[in-house]
């Protein structure tokens, strides 16, 4: 991912993994087999960067509790393994979203064919609107 100023790893030990039932439709095997993943990471306690953690807790996410524990929930497979691979993929896919750094913009000024586009728009939009206005007969 371009404009990564972080090297993004997450190391096993500080990710909790629960298996979990899963929820919805399955027939029999979701109902005796736990095969959801659960998986929470503290990013205070983690190893990552401060910056990239101030990041992430300042970051808008359903998925960030708001004592700064990512929780994200995996039971899209059937299995337990592509469940918590899919999970982890998950949570370093949202830190590396969280790490990437948008390139600074740079101001430009708009064209004069744009600008006189605009203004060629707003007096035919006022040409309109002026054969809506009320017809005075007295003249």
């Amino acid at each position: 991912m371009p404009g990564l100023p972080f090297r993004v790893a997450v190391r096993e030990e500080e990710v909790e993994i629960t298996a979990v039932r899963a929820q919805g439709a399955g027939g029999q095997n979701v109902n005796k087999v736990s095969n959801a993943i659960h998986l929470r990471f503290a990013i205070a306690a983690s190893s990552l960067p401060d910056e990239l953690k101030r990041r992430l807790l300042l970051w808008r996410d359903q998925r960030i509790s708001g004592d700064g524990v990512v929780i994200i929930k995996a039971q899209a497979h059937r299995s337990l393994e592509r469940n918590r691979d899919d999970a982890l993929c998950r949570l370093r896919e949202l830190i590396a979203r969280a790490a990437a750094v948008a390139p600074p913009r740079l101001p430009t000024r708009p064209t004069s064919s744009s600008q006189k586009r605009r203004l060629d728009g707003k007096r035919q939009r006022g040409a309109v609107k002026l054969l809506r206005a009320r017809v005075n007969d007295d003249q």
